[in-house]
C-alpha cells in the first residue's frame, strides 16, 4: 500500500499547477492532503471526485480559503470521523479518521501556534485533544497509522537553524515536549526509526526567501505508526524533488 502525505498550500492551486495528473500518475492507495484552503463545493468536479478513488474532506467552518484537510483514497472505510470531537477545536477543518478493517488512517492538519500566546495555547490544546483521541483508539487494539502537518520539528537535526529558532513556533521546547510525549507513548516516527541519524532532511521552506534553493528547511510533515505496524512497513521517502508547494510530499509503502 503507497500513501503519501502532502500539505499542497491550496488545493485549487495546486490542482492549476497539474498535480491531480500527477497523483493519478503514481497510482497511490492513498493520498492525504494539508492546508486546502477550500470549501467541496468550490473545487471542480475531477478534484471532487477523482476518478477510481473515494474523497472526503473537513474544511474551515467559518471563513474560506482557510485551513482544511482531504483524503482520496482507492480503498472505501468502513467509518469516517471529522473532527476530535472538541466543538471549539473542531472549527478549522483539520482532522479526518478513516477507519478501515484493519487499521485506522488518520490525516491531520495541526495548528501553527504563531500569532501570539492564544494560538499558542490552541495548538497546545489541539495536541493534547489528540492525543487523547489517538489513545482511545489503542486501548479498542486498533492499529493506527497517522500523518501530517505537524507544525513542529522535533530535534535540532529537523531543522537547519536550530539555535537561531529555538524561541521560534515550531521548534518551542512545549511544542517538542509533546512530540516526546507522543513517542513516550510508543507512536513510531517512521522516518527517524529508519534514518534515525539523517540530516538535511526537510518537508517544509520557506518560499519568501528562497529558502529550497540553499535547502535551508525544517522537517515538520510526518508520518507516525503503531508499534504493531512497523515491520509492516517497506519504505519512507521525502520526496524532495516534488515542487507544487512551500512542503514537500513524503510517502509511507506499507504492507496492509
Amino acid at each position: 500500500m503507497k500513501i503519501i502525505s502532502w500539505n499542497v498550500n491550496g488545493i485549487r492551486a495546486w490542482h492549476k499547477k497539474g498535480y491531480l495528473d500527477w497523483f493519478l500518475a503514481e497510482d497511490l492507495d492513498i493520498l492525504c492532503l494539508q492546508e486546502t484552503k477550500a470549501h467541496p463545493e468550490q473545487l471542480v468536479e475531477e478534484l471532487r471526485n477523482p476518478k477510481g478513488y473515494h474523497s472526503y474532506f473537513d474544511h474551515s467552518k467559518g471563513k474560506k480559503g482557510y485551513s482544511g484537510v482531504a483524503v482520496y483514497t482507492k480503498i472505501k472505510p468502513e467509518k469516517i470521523e471529522y473532527g476530535l470531537g472538541v466543538e471549539t477545536l473542531d472549527q478549522e477543518g483539520r482532522f479526518i479518521a478513516l477507519h478501515f478493517k484493519d487499521f485506522v488512517l488518520i490525516n491531520t492538519y495541526f495548528p501553527n501556534g504563531g500569532g501570539g500566546p492564544i494560538r499558542l495555547k490552541y495548538k497546545l490544546d489541539y495536541y493534547k485533544a489528540y492525543l487523547k483521541y489517538a489513545e482511545s483508539l489503542r486501548k479498542k487494539g486498533k492499529k493506527i497509522i497517522f500523518c501530517g502537518d505537524i507544525n513542529t520539528a522535533h530535534t535540532e537535526i529537523d531543522l537547519a537553524r536550530p539555535k537561531e529558532n529555538a524561541s521560534h513556533t515550531g521548534f518551542l521546547p512545549i511544542e517538542r515536549a509533546w512530540l516526546d510525549k507522543v513517542v513516550e507513548h510508543g507512536y513510531i516516527d517512521v522516518f527517524r526509526h529508519f534514518y534515525p541519524n539523517k540530516r538535511e532532511a526537510y518537508t517544509y521552506w520557506d518560499m519568501y526567501t528562497h529558502a529550497r534553493d540553499r535547502n535551508v528547511g525544517w522537517r515538520i510533515d510526518y508520518f507516525f505508526v503503531t508499534p504493531n505496524l512497523i515491520k509492516k512497513v517497506k519504505k519512507i521517502e521525502i520526496l524532495r524533488e516534488v515542487y507544487g508547494s512551500d512542503h514537500c510530499p513524503i510517502l509511507l509503502e506499507i504492507d496492509l
